[in-house]
């Protein structure tokens, strides 16, 4: 009575039951169903864990994982109003830097303006004072040329005379 023990046949037909009856199964809707209820109690199981969670930190006086996001959520929020109001701030100091340099060459110019002007006022005195010696000499020379007119008219004029006396 001994038979052959094969376990490779054994395995081989137990296999064949096996998977006949998981494709059988496969078929109907089972598993799928099986798998959304089983997924719907994870679900649920988790969602239940996370509110007793949060109360209880609540409770214990300890922040949450929300409570954190908020945190982290402001403070970011504040770190950019900062960085806002630093490039604010170097444009403003940079605003006034130009506005400093451009006053200290608004003072140079007029400084300079003011040399030039007392040079101008000088070059007037002078050319007032040429024109004042220049108007003498002038006034000089014309009475000068009228007095020699003045003798040479009155020279000819006594040529003239003595001339028709010689006649």
């Amino acid at each position: 009575m001994t038979q052959n023990f094969d376990p490779f046949e054994m395995w081989k037909s137990f296999y064949n039951q096996y998977s006949t009856s998981f494709d059988e199964k496969m078929k109907e809707q089972f598993p799928s169903q099986a798998m959304a209820q089983l997924l719907d109690v994870n679900l649920l199981h988790q969602k239940m864990l996370n509110e007793t969670t949060e109360r209880y930190l609540e409770k214990m006086n300890v922040p949450t994982r929300s409570d954190m996001a908020k945190i982290s959520s402001l403070i970011i929020n504040v770190d950019s109003k900062v960085d806002n109001l630093e490039e604010l701030l170097e444009e403003t100091n940079a605003e006034q830097q130009s506005i400093k340099n451009i006053q200290s060459q608004i003072t140079d110019l007029s400084k300079q303006l003011e040399s030039l002007e007392t040079k101008l006022n000088q070059i007037l005195t002078q050319l007032n004072s040429l024109n004042d010696e220049h108007n003498k000499k002038a006034a000089t020379n014309i009475e000068a040329a009228n007095v020699k007119v003045v003798t040479n008219h009155k020279g000819t004029a006594k040529n003239k005379e003595t001339a028709t006396n010689k006649k």
